[in-house]
């Protein structure tokens, strides 16, 4: 008996990507059972087999901004636009921690998930995307401790450098903005690393040095008349910590024309990441 083969009906088809610059949003929503299974997973492997558990994700943020304070405000006395420097800090360490973070951990996604990508069929970008979304649950406990330190000093302490406004409501949008960015450098490298395994190597030392060219331990209106002010704002996160600090302290640099750049740069980067990502995909497995 013949079977017309044009009566079936496959549940599953997998054919080359014709376009470099598009993400199969589809596929990825089907398998987005999977993308939580590997943000829990991520999730609990932080923290299994630790004596602290989750207070590490307290004790990071604290402790880096007990150092920043005694090194850079009361030993180099940098300034903090007059706010707290232990809130000042902290403002801008939990942004950049996040955004470090979606970096370290992207960046070497596919040479770490090789025995995986090699046996099994799945979205590859599943994978960058549950690192993403574990950071980001990480940010938010770290995010209700810089809550706790702004509302001591904003009610109990009753600084008066404290102004916060409606700007606060882009937090949202500047996470979203932090998350982009550090998915798409993240791809990025990890694609170039399949190739050019050496460039691993330079990635935490590349992302500390980018630090000291953005705004965490010192304040833009600092450098508002020094020949470095651009220097520091080129670099996209620069923009996203002063609105952070601007919406919820009243202090400091706010500009549209800067967030701006900031989010043009994000998607800039994901769309070169995208297209990097589709042509190493293809044949990473071969070549790592």
């Amino acid at each position: 008996m013949e079977v017309n083969l044009e009566e079936k009906r496959w549940k599953e088809i997998i054919k080359p990507a014709n376009n470099l610059y598009t993400l199969n949003l589809k596929e990825i929503w089907n398998y987005r059972d999977l993308l939580f299974i590997l943000v829990r997973r991520d999730i609990l492997a932080i923290y299994k087999q630790t004596i602290l558990g989750p207070i590490w994700f307290f004790l990071q943020p604290v402790m880096t901004t007990f150092i920043y304070v005694m090194v850079f405000s009361r030993a180099a006395k940098l300034s903090t636009d007059d706010l707290p420097p232990s809130l000042f800090y902290l403002s801008g360490l939990i942004l950049w921690g996040y955004f470090s973070e979606c970096i370290l951990r992207t960046s070497s996604f596919l040479k770490d998930n090789t025995q995986i990508f090699s046996k099994v069929y799945f979205p590859r970008i599943i994978v960058p995307l549950s690192l993403i979304i574990t950071n980001l649950a990480k940010f938010v406990i770290q995010l209700l401790l810089f809550f706790g330190v702004y509302f001591y000093f904003y009610f109990f302490k009753s600084n008066p450098n404290i102004h916060p406004n409606l700007y606060c409501l882009l937090l949202p949008v500047l996470i979203f903005l932090s998350g982009i960015l550090g998915l798409a450098t993240g791809m990025i490298i990890s694609s170039l690393t399949t190739r050019y395994k050496d460039l691993v190597h330079l990635v935490s030392f590349g992302v500390q040095l980018l630090m000291f060219t953005s705004s965490v331990i010192f304040p833009l209106s600092s450098f508002m008349n020094s020949k470095y002010k651009n220097l520091i704002m080129l670099n996209p996160m620069t923009g996203i910590i002063e609105s952070f600090r601007y919406g919820f302290f009243g202090n400091g640099y706010f500009s549209w024309k800067l967030l701006g750049y900031d989010a043009l740069c994000a998607f800039i980067l994901l769309i070169i990441g995208i297209i990097v990502f589709n042509l190493v995909e293809r044949s990473f497995v071969d070549t790592i």
